[in-house]
Formats: structure tokens, sequence, C-alpha cells
């Protein structure tokens, strides 16, 4: 799978708020895909899970 970068938006669990972020698509080990990004204010990890790969 290609690694394009676009605005996903998810949830920060540190800031507790939602936030779009720009994220590139990766697939987890249970097979499912993920945005994966940091956040625009703390740089906290943030994953958006996007359905089965």
């Amino acid at each position: 799978m290609a690694a394009k970068t676009e605005t996903y938006n998810g949830y920060c669990v540190k800031c507790k708020q939602k936030r779009d972020f720009e994220g590139t698509v990766t697939v987890s080990k249970t097979n499912m895909r993920m945005a994966k990004g940091p956040c625009p204010v703390c740089g906290t990890t943030v994953n958006r899970i996007l359905g089965k790969a």
C-alpha cells in the first residue's frame, strides 16, 4: 500500500479533543487499515481506524 499523506480527523487522548491531523495509512497486525500521524497541538501520535484492509 502506498504511503501518501492525507488529512484525517481523529481523537487525541492527551488533548481530549478531536483534531485534524496529517497521517499515512498503515495496516495493523489484525489486518485493519489505520491512519497514523502526529497531533498538530501536542505532538502525540493520533490513530484512526479506517476498516478492513
